[in-house]
């Protein structure tokens, strides 16, 4: 059997992520909940935006779970003068052969850490748009594919907006979720130093838990994660009251719908279940949604946050309550 052919129950997949979460957090101290959120996101096959103040850990993360996942790992700086051929690569002559040949770009890889990808003109920013979505990137009119698995890890910082270019809506929509760090607390920063000082250096090595075949096989058990009609309806509600909500200019995509099911199904398997419950969707939402909302101008003067609206769709949209199988699975072998 193929590597890419390997099937894992998802009672294993969920041991082997909580493996990589004890990894990673034995580096990044006391985030748990935000570490789970990322690697929801990259179990779901999705892209994860870290947008928080410097320092706090974001690049330090994307190395870490590069390193827990056992994932080739490139680091991109993204700054005003950088180029589309500096993240796609390009064809240069080679004189020994007397013919041009393909030097690929870091978006070769299977974890590219994009940073600070808003200090980057919107030229530079669209070419990862094709790499994001189609895992695949056109450089003089020939394709190349990327080898899979393949994730974006990019951070911005939210707070320096001078020389920097807001990520257009048509690419905040290609992350599958936002997350934020935030201070950590007293004990938290001093256990940071307490760390460093027995490290005795600065680089924290973690070994790998799984490999990249390993990590294509548990975001496949995740299609074997059940999703009962009415969670479906639930999420496809969620995402139409964010269109209707009063505060909102424009709501989110169907592509939304599609990240609080990958995402709810990632939360599933992190609790032990092959099952999906309301709980799940409830707490990948505002990471999977607020990116994708856009408020009315008048509340940027208030200061609402698009997280906010989340809560207010959260609390006014009824979760179900059923125990019955999907309608997909009607003629299934039984589990």
């Amino acid at each position: 059997m193929n590597d890419v052919d390997r099937t894992l129950p998802t009672v294993e997949v969920g041991r082997l992520a909580r493996a990589v979460l004890d990894a990673v957090g034995s580096v990044v101290v006391g985030k748990r909940e935000t570490l789970e959120l990322v690697l929801a996101g990259i179990l779901a096959g999705g892209h994860v935006l870290l947008e928080d103040l410097p320092g706090l850990g974001k690049t330090l993360t994307a190395r870490c779970f590069a390193q827990a996942l056992g994932l080739d790992f490139r680091r991109l700086q993204f700054t005003p003068d950088l180029l589309p051929a500096d993240v796609t690569g390009s064809f240069l002559y080679d004189q020994r052969s007397g013919d041009f040949s393909f030097r690929a770009g870091p978006v070769f890889t299977n974890l590219l850490l994009a940073d600070e990808i808003n200090r980057t003109p919107p030229k530079t920013q669209s070419a990862l748009l094709e790499a994001m979505q189609e895992k695949q990137v056109s450089v003089e009119g020939v394709t190349y594919r990327l080898d899979e698995p393949f994730h974006v890890l990019a951070t911005a910082n939210p707070i320096e907006y001078e020389g920097t270019y807001p990520l257009p809506e048509a690419q905040l929509d290609r992350f599958l979720l936002r997350v934020s760090f935030g201070y950590p607390d007293r004990e938290e920063e001093w256990d940071v130093l307490r760390r460093r000082i027995a490290r005795r250096r600065e680089e924290a090595e973690i070994k790998p838990v799984v490999d990249a075949a390993t990590l294509r096989a548990m975001q496949a058990a995740l299609e074997d994660v059940v999703v009962e009609d009415s969670i479906g309806r639930y999420i496809v509600q969620l995402t139409a009251a964010t269109r209707e909500h009063p505060s909102v200019l424009v709501g989110a995509s169907p592509r939304g719908s599609l990240a609080l099911l990958l995402l709810a199904r990632a939360r599933a398997v992190f609790a032990g279940r092959d099952y999906v419950v309301p709980e799940d969707v409830k707490e990948v939402a505002a990471p999977a949604l607020a990116h994708r909302i856009t408020l009315r101008p008048e509340m940027w003067l208030r200061r609402v946050d698009p997280s906010f609206v989340v809560g207010e769709v959260l609390d006014q949209t009824p979760a179900p309550a059923s125990g019955a199988l999907p309608s997909y699975a009607a003629g299934r072998p039984g589990r």
